[in-house]
């Protein structure tokens, strides 16, 4: 559900729209090739992704070459940015390596329900353990491995967060 209406948004298209955010935060302006060298794609595919996103209304494609996320599109990236974030933070507290964190956190965060999610950011909140202005280092072409389910690894992982002892304050 985003801005009150549903959207059905398929996962590459979610990762895609992430990475423009990504770059954009990273250099200010996104032309395709920005997204090519970022996620080792050939040309054709990010021109046809490109084409894709153009024609959904999540972004648009200046004379220049630009490419600018429109609300939607900039609404679908910052939520699975600020996922990412977080999963990659807790699987790191968890003393998952930065790299190994990045790549599963994108395995997750596309398949979370809204309502888990923010149970486990009230946790992770609650723990101090997130800060939503903390910056994850880039990744590379970590790629998506799974769909619609949690690996094994990543449901123990839960269970350490949900069940570790608090510091005391």
């Amino acid at each position: 559900m985003e801005g009150g209406i549903f959207v059905n948004i398929h996962e590459s298209a979610e990762d895609y729209l992430e990475t423009i955010l990504k770059i954009r935060e990273d250099h200010g302006m996104v032309r395709s090739i920005d997204i090519v060298h970022e996620l080792g794609f050939s040309k054709p595919s990010i021109s046809i992704a490109m084409r894709n996103l153009r024609k959904n209304g999540y972004i648009q494609m200046g004379d220049d070459g630009y490419i600018t996320l429109l609300p939607l599109g900039e609404e679908i990236a910052q939520r699975i940015y600020d996922r990412h974030k977080l999963l990659t933070q807790v699987f790191i507290q968890l003393g998952v390596s930065p790299e190994t964190a990045a790549a599963d956190a994108c395995k997750v965060e596309h398949d979370l329900s809204d309502e888990t999610f923010e149970k486990i950011r009230a946790h992770a909140v609650s723990r101090n353990c997130y800060n939503q202005s903390d910056r994850i280092g880039k990744t590379g072409p970590a790629r998506i491995t799974l769909r619609g389910r949690f690996s094994y690894a990543v449901s123990a992982w839960f269970q350490q967060i949900c069940h570790a002892p608090q510091a005391d304050a």
